[in-house]
């Protein structure tokens, strides 16, 4: 018979005797008593797990309460959504800048005046200087206070600032007035360096930035000065503000406007602009000739100078009539370059310095501006064209193929500032000019006192919104970015007709956006009809305005 090892239920258990292990089945009593025990064991541990668990969230949201007070949410600055400073007995100058002064995020705007005080705690005389004098002066974006005021020799010859962009210099604006030049630093006002006036005839805006010619490891600058024989490049230490080498001198050209030019082969050209032509001289060679050792970095762009003069050394960029050189982005040596005469305005090519196009006008107005009308990311030209009979034709031509985009006729006045634009998220900016639309009573007669500011949103080309009357004289206008997204307004610097001469000046911001409730709506054409001032209104609301251009 087949024996086996396994235990049955009809099998008796083996004993101990027979070596092997004696199995004993617990009975009910006990399977219910070690349930009950394990039941309890792991009631407990589930306890503990929960204790553990709310403990653990009590710690976290004590941490993170206690850290809420201790480092409180940062605060965004509060507006005034319009601020005047008025300064009696003061001249002023066509000198606007933005920067960011005290660290808030917020742009500040830079301004000088002429006066004995620009506080009763600032003045002349408590400077050691006579009186009167120049005060260059920081206000805040926000609410208008004075961040700081810096007292300087009279007479005011020029100012510019954003100066320190891609650099490693101390300072931030640089001012020619009296028999000096001085580096003032935004943040506090410092004098960072003075010096006399290089020796020669006197230099003009802009101040081209330049890479470090002296091995300082701190980016130099460039000045130029003209007169009808010749034409003078200085250049200066960015860190000290001294004479570099010898001044350069280009005997018989005398230059209207100049500007720093970065080509695709790598190679920096002062380009000089006269009334027939604009030409570009190469920085290595400026060097040279201002008896500098060689400089490392800088590059010869060969297929320019394939077309250098042999005299001179000069690079023919444009031969037609040129009455000033605009670059197209401010912030970018690279970008197109815009060549305007009385009669037309001629884009540039940055990259191959080739003609793109030419639009023919009647007499200009001033200086063009940009600003983005379509949204092809290029941008935009805005041209004031003189069409007779105290009328001033205002159009917005394509940048990229020169085509006319818009176009609307205003009264013109001596006084009318330049136009400006504002950039927006949308790929579009907000354009604003300044005039009179013409109508049955004023479009035979000149436009004296009453002039206004008018707002063109893009995407309503056929209504204009007709807004500030400003009858004082404009010194000076812009419309910037104050705070990233957020606050877009507009400066009006207004003081006495006669630049230099006494008077109330007055500073004034004004947002943008609550200009616009009370507008006027006009509309320029038939298609007008469509739109209502809430639309329009509507249209601006939803606007975030962008640095990015």
């Amino acid at each position: 018979m087949e024996t086996t090892d396994k235990v049955t239920e009809g099998s008796p258990l083996k004993s101990a005797e027979d070596g092997t292990e004696t199995v004993t089945t617990p009975s009910a009593t006990e399977l219910k008593k070690k349930s009950c025990k394990e039941v309890l064991g792991f009631s407990r541990m589930t306890h503990w797990r929960t204790a553990v668990f709310f403990l653990s969230l009590f710690l976290c949201l004590t941490v993170v309460f206690a850290f809420s007070f201790i480092i409180p949410c940062p605060e965004r600055p509060q507006y005034n959504v319009t601020w005047n400073r008025d300064f009696a007995e003061a001249a002023t100058y066509d000198f606007l800048a933005f920067e960011q002064a005290n660290r808030d995020k917020v742009m500040d705007v830079l301004f000088v005046i002429k006066s004995t005080e620009s506080s009763p705690n600032k003045s002349c005389a408590d400077a050691g200087l006579p009186s009167p004098c120049l005060f260059m002066l920081a206000l805040d974006g926000t609410k208008g206070r004075t961040l700081w005021e810096r007292p300087l020799d009279a007479e005011f010859h020029w100012a510019q600032c954003g100066l320190q962009t891609g650099t490693r210099r101390s300072w931030h604006c640089l001012l020619s007035h009296s028999d000096n030049l001085t580096a003032i630093d935004k943040y506090t006002g410092d004098v960072v360096w003075q010096q006399p006036q290089p020796t020669g005839l006197r230099s003009s805006l802009p101040v081209l930035s330049v890479p470090d010619l002296d091995g300082d490891k701190v980016s130099d600058v460039v000045l130029v000065a003209s007169d009808d024989t010749q034409t003078q490049l200085i250049l200066l230490s960015g860190k000290k503000g001294t004479q570099i080498g010898s001044t350069v001198i280009i005997d018989s050209i005398g230059t209207n406007n100049h500007l720093l030019h970065y080509t695709k082969g790598g190679s920096y050209y002062v380009l000089l602009q006269r009334d027939s032509r604009v030409c570009g001289l190469a920085l290595w060679k400026i060097a040279a000739k201002a008896k500098l050792e060689p400089v490392p970095g800088l590059k010869k762009d060969k297929d320019l100078e394939n077309n250098a003069s042999n005299t001179t050394g000069l690079v023919p960029i444009y031969l037609s009539e040129a009455g000033s050189l605009l670059r197209t982005k401010d912030s970018d040596d690279s970008s197109d370059l815009l060549v305007v005469s009385k009669r037309e305005v001629a884009l540039v090519d940055g990259s191959t310095l080739k003609l793109r196009w030419r639009f023919n006008t009647i007499a200009i107005i001033g200086k063009p501006s940009f600003g983005h009308f379509n949204k092809d990311n290029v941008l935009d030209l805005v041209v004031e064209d003189d069409v007779g009979n105290f009328t001033k034709r205002i159009t917005i031509l394509d940048g990229q193929t020169g085509g006319l985009l818009w176009e609307a006729n205003l009264l013109a006045s001596t006084n009318s500032p330049r136009p400006d634009a504002i950039h927006t998220i949308n790929s579009f900016s907000v354009f604003m000019f300044w005039g009179l639309v013409p109508s049955e009573s004023n479009s035979s007669e000149p436009l004296t006192s009453e002039q206004h500011s008018y707002m063109l949103h893009p995407s309503y080309p056929n209504v204009l919104l007709e807004c500030t009357n400003v009858p004082d004289h404009i010194v000076t206008f812009k419309a910037t970015l104050m705070e990233l997204g957020r606050h877009a307004a507009y400066f009006l610097l207004k003081g006495p007709e006669k630049e230099g001469s006494e008077g109330t000046v007055v500073l004034t911001k004004r947002k943008l956006k609550q200009d616009v409730p009370s507008c006027n709506l006009l509309r320029i054409s038939d298609e007008g009809a469509l739109h209502s001032k809430e639309d329009l209104q509507e249209a601006f609301n939803r606007l975030r305005f962008s640095s990015d251009w």
